[in-house]
């Protein structure tokens, strides 16, 4: 075995120990981890888009609006965190809009900020929370790993050349059939029956874990960087660990957000969304 595979399967356990741990634990010790994916997100973010060399005062309020989201995120109040980020997003806009600058920086904290605070609501501080974030992870987990595997088995045409030359239609197909069995799954081992609603939800989250793997291809095609850091020996960045588990949380959360907006209850969890509870 080579050092660097050794060095992959190391860190790969490490990742899913600390990852489990944190979310079985729930409360302060997940939203320490939320807090520190968007603070390692946004540095690798500015990193790989040069934010410091092309907007540096523009790139200093980008870490102020990521260190305040993530502060809030460990100490303050949950509610308070959208408006947190929405708030330096604009203010982010319009800085652009009024002296020039990139939409790079705006991006970049919106990403960033909505990485940590869509994984803090969906695990929130319950077990139907525990169990909506192990529903997330086995989604993206088993989309991720089974559209490589159907992808090199059956190739195919390629889902987005000009982006990931490497994924096919065929990989992107498998791997969104084993994300919506992975989630049943999931769902039947702790509740008695499977709603069709929940398996469609799969079937979205499946999909969004896709695209932000796309999304995150592209950008660092944009910019031609490899990875997205070094932080991790043998995997690259972090972003390259979840740019599929962050749309899936954007999606998750969004659709959270929505219901509780149609149905005017502010306080519907995550949880009660993905399993109708």
């Amino acid at each position: 075995m080579s050092v660097e595979l050794r060095q992959r399967i190391l860190s790969a356990i490490v990742m899913a120990a600390v990852t489990l741990a944190a979310t079985w634990t729930g409360g302060l010790a997940f939203r320490a981890l939320a807090a520190l994916i968007a603070v390692l997100v946004y540095y690798e973010w500015s990193r790989m888009t040069r934010l410091a060399e092309r907007d540096f005062r523009g790139n200093a309020l980008g870490w102020l609006a990521v260190a305040s989201v993530a502060a809030n995120l460990v100490l303050g109040d949950e509610g308070m965190g959208t408006p947190i980020a929405g708030g330096f997003v604009v203010t982010a806009i319009l800085l652009m809009l009024v002296r020039g600058g990139t939409g790079w920086l705006p991006g970049g904290i919106a990403y960033a900020s909505f990485s940590g605070i869509s994984l803090a609501a969906i695990r929130g501080a319950d077990q139907p929370g525990f169990v909506a974030m192990l529903f997330v992870f086995s989604v993206v987990w088993a989309t991720d790993i089974l559209a490589y595997f159907v992808g090199r088995r059956l190739k195919g045409p390629k889902l987005a050349p000009r982006i990931s030359p490497g994924k096919t239609w065929s990989g992107a197909v498998g791997g969104t059939v084993s994300g919506v069995a992975a989630g049943s799954l999931l769902s039947l081992a702790f509740f008695p029956s499977l709603s069709l609603r929940t398996a469609f939800i799969a079937l979205a989250l499946s999909v969004a874990s896709q695209i932000g793997d796309l999304f995150e291809s592209f950008i660092k095609r944009r910019f031609g960087v490899k990875d997205s850091s070094h932080l991790i020996p043998g995997h690259g960045g972090v972003m390259d660990r979840v740019d599929g588990l962050v749309f899936a949380g954007f999606a998750a959360f969004l659709l959270a957000i929505m219901h509780a907006a149609w149905s005017e209850d502010g306080g519907t969890s995550v949880a009660a969304v993905l399993f109708g509870l």
